[in-house]
């Protein structure tokens, strides 16, 4: 018998997404679907399905307070924009993840891993909630570490740039800079380091020189050969390259 599934994201072409691949596997039917959280809790409530594809960030409930409102909980596979280290909670049996965007193999792997946990007997609920804790407790932990600020020496002097004020970093000449309000700023990271050390929700690697702050983008247009070309916000509205290769992740991210 096919899995009865419902899927839960407040992006709607996320959702679109993911509907078209689990169509394509032929391996569930779809009893439902909504972008809104409060939806989810009454059908999920009324009509357990076998899975339930649960999205973490939401507006007013998370993907956590939606689990935790549930009288009974189905087997939940998460789908989310989070990295693998901070995701390494969700290694148990009674829980999976798909990372976005969602890939035909690894939607694959998870309804397998459904199948098999099914095929055991009934899910052990209070192992569910221990693990889902910890996920909690993790993602908080983790969103902590990313600083509010980053350090700029000129000279004998130290300079802190607001990184919300940081339209960008760029490589060049085996330097790193950091550029806001319209100035460059070397910054004592390399762009790979950069992308460890900073918050992925909002700074995101278009290229191998390059990091852009999401919340700085202006327009985005498509470019021949497969890059993207990403317009800045300010007086000088700078022009960034996608890269060809980082294009397919960075569309999904943005949503273009």
């Amino acid at each position: 018998m096919k899995l009865r599934a419902y899927m839960v994201d407040d992006e709607s072409l996320a959702l679109d997404r993911l509907r078209r691949l689990l169509e394509r596997t032929g391996r569930v039917e779809l009893i439902g679907s909504t972008t809104v959280p409060e939806e989810a809790l009454a059908a999920l409530t009324s009509d357990p399905p076998d899975v339930c594809f649960l999205d973490i960030q939401m507006p007013r409930l998370s993907g956590f307070d939606v689990l935790a409102r549930l009288p009974s909980q189905p087997v939940i596979v998460f789908t989310t924009a989070y990295d693998q280290y901070a995701l390494q909670a969700f290694g148990v049996n009674s829980v999976d993840y798909l990372l976005k965007p969602v890939e035909p193999e690894a939607l694959e792997r998870a309804l397998t891993k459904v199948e098999r946990l099914r095929s055991v007997g009934p899910i052990d609920h209070t192992e569910l909630q221990v693990v889902l804790k910890q996920i909690a407790n993790s993602l908080r932990e983790s969103k902590t570490e990313y600083p509010d600020r980053i350090a700029s020496r000129l000279g004998d002097r130290l300079w802190f740039l607001d990184l919300a004020q940081v339209t960008h970093f760029y490589a060049q000449d085996k330097l790193t800079y950091a550029v806001s309000h319209g100035k460059d700023f070397c910054v004592d990271y390399a762009i790979a380091e950069l992308k460890k050390k900073l918050n992925p929700r909002k700074f995101v690697r278009i290229h191998r020189s390059t990091v852009v702050n999401l919340d700085w983008i202006k327009e985005i247009a498509s470019l021949p050969g497969g890059s993207l070309n990403i317009r800045l916000k300010g007086e000088k509205g700078s022009d960034l390259t996608v890269a060809r290769d980082r294009a397919r992740d960075f569309r999904a991210r943005v949503r273009y």
